[in-house]
């Protein structure tokens, strides 16, 4: 038996150890494409390019999901070519991966080309974030999501805040540098908390008005500069709900590009005991309210948005799988006594 442990854990030890290999030449070899123009605009001949037009990927349908098609650098080329661009336009284009055999992954707005022409040349459509997000297998959202904040972000910081020039991009877009005050930019993500709160036995969950109607979902706001990540949990409960949180834990974080780019960052908050009345900022929120553990367990079986029911109500849902909330609202029901309904 112990023969057996050992050779069981040393299969396990390489198997982990191979992971990680494969891991870290990955993340040397992005690394190595971000510092050195020359290796980069190499990596590119052999990469593969996902297409925006004015920050709206190109996608195609398949099966009531959007797929997010790449193309080489020859069919790039000879898109551009048809469309009176040069290959100059590559410049413009960003470093968002690579494969596990380091085939570079870049990403391109072609927002000065005609939409609807390119589209049917390109057998797709170029479609809102926003809308397409949810529909999206986890990988390419993940990589659609950075490539959109990638861009608007180099699309909003063309000139230095100093000196008012023109900055000037790297090849692979990890930075723009100004020549004349030799500022490095870096891009940047907004800090923002997450946070379900709960009294013990009931969860909160509000809305804001410009959510589809029907659903609800955990507080959220952004940090403030000089705060804690916990001040900022605190400040956010007690602003938009007047509630004062007694614990917090966190739970785990996700790049959302929506403003302009956010790391939210996922917490579970308790309120003080006997504190639950609810005083709605209608500044921030449209509503809130506590939810029993069935309410919400159902709510996340629930697929939305939804259309409106026959008297004249929205059935109560949650935001989609792919979105932290959903899985700090799943956590939550998980861990309370109607654990057992599925989810």
């Amino acid at each position: 038996m112990s023969l057996y442990c050992g050779i069981a854990c040393r299969r396990k030890s390489s198997w982990c150890y191979r992971l990680l290999s494969t891991y870290v030449t990955k993340t040397r070899y992005l690394f190595e494409l971000k510092e050195d123009d020359d290796a980069c605009k190499k990596a590119q001949q052999t990469g593969t390019f996902y297409l925006f037009h004015s920050l709206a990927p190109l996608l195609q349908t398949s099966t009531n999901q959007y797929l997010a098609p790449r193309h080489s650098l020859s069919e790039l080329e000879r898109l551009l070519s048809k469309f009176g661009q040069d290959s100059q336009r590559l410049e413009d284009s960003v470093l968002i991966g690579c494969s596990e055999q380091h085939e570079a992954w870049f990403a391109l707005d072609l927002a000065s080309l005609q939409k609807l022409e390119m589209e049917t040349e390109l057998q797709g459509s170029f479609i809102e974030m926003r809308k397409a997000l949810f529909q999206l297998n986890a990988k390419d959202a993940s990589l659609l999501s950075m490539a959109q904040a990638l861009l608007r972000w180099h699309d909003a910081h063309q000139f230095c805040s100093r000196s008012g020039q023109p900055t000037k991009k790297n090849m692979a877009g990890s930075k723009r540098v100004c020549p004349s005050s030799k500022i490095i930019y870096y891009p940047q993500m907004a800090p923002v908390v997450i946070t379900l709160v709960s009294d013990g036995t009931r969860c909160l969950l509000a809305r804001q008005s410009s959510f589809p109607r029907g659903m609800y979902s955990a507080l959220a706001g952004f940090c403030d500069i000089g705060e804690s990540l916990e001040e900022a949990v605190r400040r956010e409960v007690a602003e938009e709900v007047g509630l004062e949180v007694d614990k917090l834990q966190y739970s785990a974080s996700q790049h959302w590009p929506f403003p302009n780019s956010s790391l939210m960052i996922g917490c579970h908050a308790t309120v003080k005991p006997g504190q639950t009345e609810i005083h709605v900022n209608l500044r921030e929120l449209e509503a809130a309210a506590w939810f029993s553990c069935e309410e919400v367990a159902t709510a996340l079986r629930r697929k939305g948005p939804y259309s409106q029911q026959e008297n004249g109500t929205f059935p109560f849902w949650v935001p989609p799988k792919l979105a932290i909330a959903h899985q700090l609202i799943k956590e939550w029901v998980e861990k309370q006594t109607c654990s057992s309904l599925p989810v």
